[in-house]
Parts: structure tokens; sequence; C-alpha cells
């Protein structure tokens, strides 16, 4: 998406020159969201853009992998050969953890690229039984999947709760019920000692019968090829950009899921490994190589996931230290939270309630301070508690 957007928003800015977008898999550029979804459940055959790259002027390097980058001499290394550039933008973007003692074991998945999907694709038409781990956003979402496709999931996470490092305790509790109410089960303060074939032994010494393993453990920036180059990463392995989507060396930008970028509005830095991102920034990045009117990027991030029949929105960026206040019931099957911060609203997580989040995002955006009290009623649209 973030290399993509990159390319399409350079012409659509009026850039006349030479645009190359390479990429190491050989298919055509696709999105990644179906691949849980629609891709994974045979319902679509693949997600690729629907972009006349050709007729854009955008060549298409397919299939070759960049292994390094020497900014000095403004050169890409690969395979094949060296590869000149005037303006670089990486946008390699993440890639899944995996499970320590698992390469290599037959069975095991991950779930990134549209050749993961393909693999998962008869493990569901099999109905086989499923060993998820990881209860996070992406173990949601294949779980979510797998049950409609009809097979027995069991979920594993070794913190107590799903979403242990995206939510608070006391708005992730409510959604552990969601996986019984799809009928997987969710088994949680459960690590995983081994992966054997056909069995997924816990730290406990419990055994789980398993046709299939699917990873979702979280994703680290793919930036192992920058080793050497002298570009700045972060301390979580991600390119550092400044505002403007710049990296540390001259005529190279980084934007997506590989780079961090200082938030003014929220007053650090962020590494935000959403879709959104991969489709706002490279407005940003085609502005500042055009260079007629340089632009900052500053935006509320925002994600969306489709678990166990809901569809969860969140947006902006919350801490610790700021106020929550609930709106609505959340054992019902709509309800929000919001996060305030010295009483103006900073992010918002809705559950089924599109409005919430769509009113909370602008409110965010313009900084606007809330009355609290009106906040919690969900009678009250978010708008009319402004003050």
């Amino acid at each position: 998406m973030a290399g993509v957007q990159t390319a399409v928003a350079l012409r659509e800015q009026g850039f006349t020159g030479a645009v190359t977008l390479i990429g190491a898999e050989p298919h055509q550029p696709y999105d990644r969201p179906p691949l849980s979804k629609a891709v994974l459940l045979g319902k679509a055959e693949g997600s690729a853009f629907d972009i006349d790259f050709e007729a854009l002027g955008i060549e298409l390097v397919l299939g070759r992998e960049v292994t390094g980058v020497r900014p000095a001499d403004h050169e890409l290394d690969t395979a094949e050969a060296p590869l000149p550039y005037d303006v670089l933008v990486l946008a390699t973007g993440a890639e899944p953890i995996r499970l320590p003692g698992t390469e290599g074991v037959p069975g095991v998945h991950l779930l990134r690229t549209l050749d993961d999907a393909e693999r998962l694709r008869p493990v569901l038409a099999a109905q086989r039984d499923i060993v998820v781990v990881g209860a996070g956003w992406i173990g949601a979402e294949f779980a979510t999947a797998a049950r409609e496709a009809g097979c027995s999931v069991t979920v594993v996470e070794a913190a107590s709760r799903p979403l242990a490092g995206a939510l608070p305790e006391e708005v992730a509790a409510p959604m552990a019920g969601w996986y019984a109410d799809s009928g997987a089960v969710l088994r949680t303060h459960a690590r995983v000692e081994r992966v054997e074939p056909g069995e997924v032994v816990l730290s406990d010494g419990t055994r789980l019968p398993a046709g299939a393993v699917v990873v979702g453990i979280g994703a680290r920036p793919a930036t192992a090829w920058l080793a050497g180059s002298g570009i700045e990463l972060g301390g979580h392995r991600e390119v550092v950009a400044d505002a403007g989507l710049r990296t540390s060396a001259p005529d190279v930008y980084a934007v997506g899921d590989c780079s961090s970028f200082p938030s003014g509005r929220y007053g650090e830095r962020l590494l935000v490994h959403h879709w959104d991102n991969a489709l706002q920034g490279p407005r940003t990045v085609a502005a500042n190589i055009i260079g007629e009117t340089p632009a900052a990027y500053d935006p509320v991030p925002y994600f969306w996931s489709e678990q166990f029949g809901r569809f969860v929105q969140y947006a902006g960026h919350h801490a610790s230290a700021d106020e929550l206040v609930w709106r609505g019931d959340p054992t019902g099957v709509a309800w929000s939270v919001c996060w305030l911060r010295d009483g103006a609203l900073v992010a918002i997580l809705a559950v089924g309630r599109p409005r919430d989040l769509a009113q909370g995002r602008r409110l965010i955006e313009s900084a606007t301070r809330l009355a609290p009290a009106q906040v919690a009623d969900p009678s009250v649209p978010l708008k009319k508690a402004a003050l």
C-alpha cells in the first residue's frame, strides 16, 4: 500500500520524472486487508490494486529483492545488478514475528502475504483443528475466518487477556467473551513450549490437537536489509523519519509500517502498523519530493478490525495516564471508550458505533475539549459534548 500510493501520489501531484516501483514478491501489487477475509475464505482470488501502472508511467520491477542501499552512491543493491536512484522511498512494511523453534516445522503458518493466504485457504477448506498463537488483531481476525469456515479453533495467548499490548485490561476484558460466543476457545496465560506434528505443547504440559498452527504474535519493521547503510534506525529497528518523512540519509524517505515519525499532536514519536498510515503518509512524501509546498505528517492514526461479527474501530493515540470514559455497556453489541487528556479527546475505540468514531476523529483533529458527563452518555452525540 505505502509504495503503491507513493508512486500514484507523485503522478497525481504532477511529478513527471521516472517512477519505479520495486518489490520482492512476483505478484502484481495488492492490498493486504482482504487476505484475512475474502482471499482466505476463497471468496476472492486475489486483491490486486485496480491501478493502470502503465498508463501512469510507473515501471514495475517485480520479484526482485533489494539487499542493500548505499546512500553516498545513490544506489540500491539487488541480486541482479545495482540500481541507481535520484530519490529513494523506503516502503518495505513490517514482517511477522516467528514463533521460536518453529522454523521449518510443517503445518506452521504466518499470515502476511498473498502466498501465506493461499497456503492457508485449503487448510480452512478442509476444516482442520487450528491453533492460533496470539490473541491480537490478526489472531482474532484469522480465528473469525476459521470459525466461519467451520474449523475448530483454539487461541492461545501468553498474556491475561486479548489485545494486551494495545488496550488496557478493563477495555480488553469484555472482548474475551467474543471468542466463546463464536465457538472458539481462548486460553490465556498460555505459553507455547513447542510445536510437534499435529500438536501444540503448552508450557504446563497441555497438548492441543493442531492440524495447523497460525502464528500472530506481532510484527517488526522489515529493515534488516538496511544494515550498514548508515540510515538511522529507532528502538524498534524502524527507520527514523522526520516530520516530512525524510530519513537521516539525503534524498531518502520512509513511509508506512517500516518507519516512525514525530507527532506534534501527541508529543512523541509514533510507529503505526496500520493500513491507513500507509494510505495517508505517501501524500506527504510526494509533496516533499516535488518540493513546491513542504508538508508535515501528523495524522490522527486510525484502524479497523472485523472480528466475531463486530466492527471495531480505533482513532487517535492514548497513554495510560489519559482519562478513560465509557460510552455504553461493554457487554452489549455496541459501545465506545474515549480517552481524554486535559479535557480534550485524544483517542476513541468504537465497537459497532461508527458515528462515534467519525465524530470522535474530527474532535481529535480539532483538539476540542469535551464535557466528560456528556461523553459518558451514549444517547448524546459526541459532537454535542464539545465545550
